[in-house]
């Protein structure tokens, strides 16, 4: 019999609708204004946080829809933005410094849907509000840096070559080498020259020589400084958990970071800014403690801190910096003490081995360093880093060091956990200083949404309303098709991790409905000029459906190639436009072709039929 589905195929259109409509439900719950509140530099919040959290807001009048303790951290539920901003104020002043208070929205998903991770679409910065920043890389920081470790480099290699010299020491944008005579100022330069191609060497008065960087290796330091910085800034922001983040490189030292549903700015400050890197050094066991926190610090050491204000003094010699380490994880030793597990490239294993075999029984220290906003710029607007260091271990050195090792000295598992996680999406190559943000807030991104939806729905009501006078029943099949599309690209949506609906994305589902209705269009049309060319009904919709096949295929197989490459070589919005776009081409040809076809099959199939409402 004609037009008729097998039961397998009419159940596979409803089972499909029905994951739809379950993945797309999570969105008519939306969201709730939050306050999270977790330990800062990695503690954990605790049920005691959860009351004193209670106690704060009581106190201070404050209203709340829920709170509970999750995952270590307090989660407080507010009815609306203004209740949760006040709550912010008054629990950052209560709380103090050992907690990071953060606001957040979290989904009203019902427990049944998040039994089934059911959960509302990802919203991008310009529909959900978010931190939009402008980041500088510090050249200047950058250059220095590598002028050290040329320094250092310069040192090793003439003790290597026997070649006798006076002193090493930097430049702003030089390494200059003083000899003893002419002599050796030859035999530095000859050995130098050959090691170091990219470099310029000049004889300067008093046998001294120094040594500058070519233009090309100098924009090679530039731009491997930003693109390196991106990359890290990437890792760390999708190991901390922001969705759908866009970093992207501005100009030759700039870089734009947008994090969608942020709105803690302070919050955001810390993931993006922590420079968190390692340096080894040795202790200088042989130094008077008392004379060098008093400022008499014998030659070539130096005076840092632990975090309770204890002064050791280390060589300022670094026997390894973090750019050496690979991975980093946190576990905790034999005796159930928190520590990070650390993996070293092959320069940083040799490093380490050579100095630790000859120094077994030495004491070795542990560097925690990153660079923080000092709250003051210079005349030219640039923000001025401050440089905070903290000894947080040290260790005997037992015996050679290979490139795995651990650290041990750390306060929590938590704080380890959260040190191996910055310390394995990477040590900036350079300090980074917010030049401009802007926070974009919910009402912006609610008034973005609510006009979608309005262009969105009266485009929907305006095809509908065609279909329906000029196709009649045929009409309702699409327009039933047209919904059933809307909800199934809703529910892919919220079903694939890394979707995020933009203000494009939006335009992206008005054009898919409007390709949806064109594809509805053929098939109907070839139904009509099937029934003028005196087929039967049944026959006209058998044959209306397989000859518009290879049309609708075509035409949305072409747009789909279109998609892919927009979203393969696009970015932020251009990219989010072409997701909804995909989605939609794949949705709409299933509800077009299959689902109509399944509406007209139930009304039409296997019975005799005179006319058509068509």
């Amino acid at each position: 019999m004609l037009n008729r589905y097998p039961l397998w195929k009419n159940l596979m259109v409803v089972f499909t609708l029905i994951i739809g409509l379950l993945y797309a439900l999570p969105n008519v719950y939306g969201e709730d204004p939050a306050i999270q509140i977790s330990g800062a530099r990695g503690a954990s919040a605790d049920m005691s946080t959860l009351d004193a959290v209670t106690e704060d807001l009581k106190q201070n009048n404050i209203s709340y829809k829920s709170v509970a303790f999750e995952n270590g951290t307090v989660l407080v539920r507010f009815n609306d933005t203004d209740t949760q901003i006040s709550a912010r104020d008054i629990l950052n002043e209560e709380l103090g410094d050992k907690f990071v208070v953060a606001l957040n929205l979290a989904p009203s998903t019902p427990k049944w849907l998040q039994s089934i991770g059911a959960s509302p679409m990802k919203l991008g910065l310009d529909l959900r509000g978010g931190v939009h920043f402008l980041m500088e890389v510090d050249m200047d920081a950058a250059m220095e840096k590598l002028l050290s470790q040329q320094e250092e480099t310069f040192r090793t290699e003439l003790r290597e070559a026997k070649i006798r010299y006076g002193a090493i020491s930097k430049t702003k944008d030089a390494v200059e080498v003083r000899l003893r005579d002419a002599e050796q100022l030859n035999e530095a330069e000859k050995a130098l020259e050959k090691l170091h191609p990219d470099m310029i060497f000049v004889e300067k008065r008093n046998n001294v020589l120094s040594a500058t960087f070519t233009d090309a290796r100098l924009q090679e330091i530039r731009n491997y400084a930003v693109d390196q910085n991106i990359t890290i800034l990437r890792n760390r922001v999708n190991e901390l958990g922001v969705a759908e983040p866009l970093v992207q490189r501005q100009g030759a030292n700039r870089i734009v970071v947008e994090l969608p549903g942020v709105q803690d700015t302070a919050r955001a400050k810390e993931i993006l800014g922590a420079t968190a890197t390692l340096e080894f050094r040795e202790v200088d066991s042989n130094a008077d403690l008392g004379a060098a926190a008093a400022g008499r610090v014998p030659a070539g050491s130096e005076v840092k801190y632990t975090r309770d204000e204890v002064p050791v003094v280390l060589k300022k010699r670094v026997i390894l910096a973090g750019s050496h380490i690979t991975d980093a994880s946190s576990s905790a030793d034999e005796y159930g003490r928190p520590q990070v597990n650390i993996s070293l490239d092959s320069e940083g294993g040799s490093k380490m081995t050579a100095f630790s075999r000859n120094n077994v029984g030495k004491l070795m220290a542990t560097v925690f360093t990153e660079y923080k906003d000092s709250g003051k710029r210079e005349e030219s607007g640039k923000v001025i880093l401050e440089k905070h260091e903290e000894v947080i271990n040290q260790a005997t050195i037992q015996t050679a060091l290979g490139r795995n090792f651990r650290i041990t000295g750390i306060d929590s598992q938590a704080e380890a956990h959260n040190l191996a996680l910055l310390l394995r999406a990477g040590a900036l190559i350079a300090p980074i200083s917010i030049v401009e943000e802007r926070t974009i807030g919910p009402s912006m991104g609610q008034q973005n949404i609510d006009m979608g939806l309005q262009a969105m729905m009266w485009g929907m009501l305006a095809v509908m309303l065609f279909t329906l006078f000029y196709y009649r029943r045929f009409g309702l099949f699409a327009n039933v098709a047209l919904m059933m599309n809307l909800v199934l690209i809703i529910g892919v949506m919220s079903m694939i991790p890394g979707a995020t609906m933009t203000l494009p994305g939006i335009a992206g589902i008005v054009l898919t409905v409007g390709m949806a209705v064109d594809a509805n269009v053929l098939i109907f049309e070839r139904i009509r000029e099937e029934l003028r060319e005196g087929r039967s009904p049944q026959h006209a919709i058998q044959q209306g459906y397989a000859n518009a096949f290879s049309t609708i295929a075509d035409a949305n197989i072409t747009t789909l190639i279109t998609a892919i490459i927009l979203f393969a070589v696009g970015t932020g919005a251009v990219k989010g436009f072409a997701v909804t776009l995909s989605i939609g081409i794949i949705t709409s040809m299933f509800t077009a072709i299959i689902g109509t076809r399944a509406l007209v099959n139930l009304v039409y199939g296997g019975k005799r039929v005179d006319k058509l409402s068509i």
